[in-house]
């Protein structure tokens, strides 16, 4: 039977079941939390893990995130948590991607039995550090991003524990959001608890806990046929990232990819160390890079859990680039390096298979705050064309799956007005079938503020794939006066920014 001793259908019904559980904690998340991040733009994600720490469901939320959970709940699970108990972290150096990425651990314990876990991971638009927003383009070191939070105890016996959430809010610039946004994550958390005695009551705990083995494997199996049906080789790509935000310098990456039978080899030598700057990656965020490119090749249809990735092996050098250490800072190397890493690899799986074009490969980072506010958002450009179709246009795309801040919401919210929100028509590449547009988004500050932006792909277009054209750049503009890539800048009121970003390749060559 696949995936273990469960039937089929049964099997079916129950990872539908399970990945139900992870849906209704992002929905629960998403409708109780008070930032216009993670109510409105859905910067959120929950999953369902297993007793040993394995994740045996997700919603379909934020693919950076999700990839680098589970050394989030092994660092909890060191920590030996009790019933009733919820862990917090945000230490990209025991789990965490960035330190605005704030994580929520619980066990789910069920008639005195240790089932599972429940996790939730949100984008806080401000945990301190240096700048307001927590995603300073200058930093240095992990220190001055923001408040690092190693797994400990906001919750014990289901009741906070009020010195810590004290010390939280006392390093924030907006206490009472980020309070709000803390509690609907723990009620996420506990929404999987209720679902999960549910389900327990419902069809059994071994049915259960033979359902958490049999997702798993059903999912490798299905994941080593899409490789088998690989050629087997070598494929290499090299990209580049656009300076650090202390230099700007050119950052190489190169990729390796190696394909044996069923299992796929990421080896990321030749790529740079690690920079003074903050495009460092945990290799945990490099992992969900990689991830993210495999879950391309595989059915939509198919659930990523554990088993995704048990046919992948990365290999990176430790202290480098790609692998950072502590203290080294890393705030743009979840947002800006994860996208290029996707794409090089992507770049490289595409030698082997057809895959689209390349997106425009940047998350668009925007962040400007002033005085008790702090504004986050991710813009969105163009996709890559493919065989079958057109790129479609202003869209986000590879390790984010956020949505636009309405501008209803955004000028209800902030001390700022949106000026221009279009599409850049004729940015994506030409070619038998056009990469999609990027955006035009202008917004003018009314208030004293400071602006940082982690962005790429400005001065090195998005290629196109099978003589396909590349995609146009993005820029950077404060009162049409370009910016840099990377860059933090002091904001009078009045004052208009301008992100324009890039469009997607373009497929095949044009018809004469």
């Amino acid at each position: 039977m696949e995936g273990g001793p469960l039937d089929p259908i049964t099997l079916s019904v129950l990872s539908s079941a399970l990945a139900g559980i992870g849906e209704e904690m992002g929905t629960a998340l998403v409708r109780s939390a008070y930032s216009a991040n993670i109510k409105e733009r859905r910067d959120c994600s929950a999953a369902l893990f297993d007793a040993a720490g394995r994740m045996v469901a997700q919603a379909e939320h934020i693919p950076v995130h999700l990839g680098a959970m589970p050394e989030a709940v092994a660092a909890v699970i060191a920590c030996d948590p009790a019933p009733g108990d919820v862990h917090v972290l945000n230490d990209p150096y025991s789990g965490g991607n960035h330190l605005p990425d704030v994580t929520m651990v619980a066990p789910l314990d069920v008639d005195g039995e240790r089932l599972a876990y429940a996790v939730t991971r949100a984008h806080h638009s401000d945990i301190g550090g240096m700048q307001p927003g927590s995603m300073p383009a200058g930093s240095r070191d992990i220190f001055s991003e923001g408040l690092v939070i190693p797994p400990v105890r906001l919750v014990a016996g289901g009741e906070y524990v009020p010195d810590v959430l004290k010390l939280l809010l006392a390093n924030t610039r907006t206490p009472a959001i980020r309070r709000g946004d803390f509690r609907a994550q723990i009620a996420a958390n506990r929404l999987a608890q209720e679902r999960l005695g549910e389900l327990v009551g419902r069809w059994g705990r071994e049915l259960v806990l033979a359902s958490f083995d049999g997702v798993i494997a059903a999912t490798e199996r299905r994941t080593r046929e899409a490789i088998r049906r690989l050629p087997d080789g070598e494929y290499t790509a090299a990209s580049e990232l656009e300076g650090d935000g202390v230099l700007d310098d050119d950052i190489p990456i190169r990729v390796t990819v190696q394909i044996r039978g069923d299992e796929l080899r990421v080896d990321f030598s030749g790529t740079a160390g690690a920079v003074p700057g903050n495009v460092n990656c945990p290799l945990a965020v490099t992992r969900s890079a990689c991830i993210f490119a495999l879950r391309v090749l595989v059915a939509d249809d198919l659930p990523t859990n554990a088993g995704t990735w048990a046919p992948l092996d990365i290999q990176a050098e430790p202290g480098s680039l790609v692998n950072a250490r502590r203290p080294s800072a890393v705030v743009a190397g979840n947002v800006e390096t994860s996208q290029r890493l996707a794409d090089t690899v992507l770049a490289a799986l595409g030698q082997a298979t057809d895959l689209p074009a390349a997106g425009q490969g940047t998350m668009n980072n925007v962040n400007i705050g002033g005085r008790g506010w702090t504004y986050y958002e991710t813009i969105g450009g163009g996709q890559g064309a493919s065989a079958s179709g057109p790129g479609p246009s202003g869209v986000h795309v590879g390790m984010s799956n956020t949505l636009n801040t309405p501008i209803e919401a955004f000028e209800l919210e902030y001390p700022m007005r949106v000026e221009r929100f279009e599409l850049a028509a004729g940015s994506g590449g030409a070619g038998r079938h056009r990469g999609g547009d990027g955006i035009i988004r202008a917004i003018r500050v009314l208030e004293p503020a400071t602006l940082s932006l982690l962005t790429d792909r400005r001065r090195h277009r998005p290629p196109g794939s099978h003589g396909g054209e590349p995609g146009q750049c993005g820029r950077n503009e404060l009162n049409g006066e370009p910016l840099p890539p990377k860059v933090n800048v002091a904001l009078s009121p009045g004052d208009v920014v301008t992100v324009t970003t890039p469009g997607g390749g373009g497929w095949g060559r044009a018809e004469p």
